[in-house]
């Protein structure tokens, strides 16, 4: 690994581990301390998708390790953003230790074992990889925001309410992140497999394959089409949203990465 991969994978570990001592102690300056060794972090990891061209050999964006840390620090870009309205420091305690493991076996795995055809090339597949993997990172949120609103309803309904020293967010802030980071990465999906079919048309001259990758993909983007018009139009109960975004993500996660990988 380069210095920068290094680097950004102890600052994001460095970060987790903030803010788990954070929670813990109750302790903002902690809490606050995570989300700039968050943003370190994310500066690092952004210096080496900068200078991924000077790597021998230069890695693919085809190669699942990529994939993965793109999706993380896109997450961590967008955690980022939405603590600037939110104070979501707290979540770093799961980003940050993700995100460590994400780039470390990134480094690790360079170049071994290609997530997608290397057949399928051109500039329409990097489009297609990074819309679909940046949609993944922000549903990734939406399903870490839903744990959260859930631990956080049930405390509440169990009535115990102990006394912190750092605000945490409301469950009406959580549902609000949940509901942008939701639509959001439905729509980044939603180009990413529009930008797919096109990438495939110009390399098999038609656009569906009956790849296992393709079909488990379109049933998870079919699935959480439904997801998003039952939460936009069907009024759906915040607690019940929150469920189908954890349950909605580990389909996906699975429809998108589990398939390629068991295969």
């Amino acid at each position: 690994m380069n210095w920068f991969l290094q680097a950004s994978a102890a600052i994001y570990l460095a970060s987790g581990l903030g803010a788990m001592l954070g929670l813990v102690l109750q302790s903002v300056r902690l809490l606050r301390g995570a989300i700039l060794g968050l943003a370190l972090g994310v500066a690092a990891q952004g210096l080496v998708f900068a200078t991924l061209h000077e790597r021998d050999p230069v890695p693919a964006l085809t190669d699942l390790p990529q994939i993965l840390a793109f999706m993380v620090w896109v997450a961590a870009i967008g955690l980022l953003v939405l603590n600037l309205r939110f104070r979501l420091g707290g979540l770093v305690a799961v980003v940050g230790p993700i995100a460590f493991l994400s780039v470390f076996l990134s480094g690790l795995n360079w170049g071994r074992g290609a997530f997608l055809s290397s057949e399928l090339t051109g500039s329409m597949s990097h489009v297609h990889i990074l819309l679909s993997t940046a949609g993944l990172g922000l549903m990734a949120i939406s399903g870490l925001v839903g744990v959260f609103y859930l631990l956080e309803h049930k405390r509440l309904k169990s009535k115990r309410l102990n006394a912190r020293r750092f605000q945490w967010p409301s469950l009406e802030a959580l549902d609000r992140v949940g509901l942008a980071t939701l639509i959001t990465g439905f729509s980044l999906l939603t180009l990413g497999l529009i930008t797919g079919g096109a990438w495939v048309y110009v390399s098999y001259g038609q656009i569906w394959t009956g790849s296992s990758h393709a079909l488990w993909t379109l049933v998870a983007w079919a699935i959480y089409a439904g997801l998003v018009g039952v939460r936009v139009l069907g009024h759906q109960v915040a607690r019940q949203a929150a469920a189908t975004a954890v349950g909605g993500f580990l389909f996906l996660l699975f429809a998108v990465l589990g398939v390629e990988i068991l295969r």
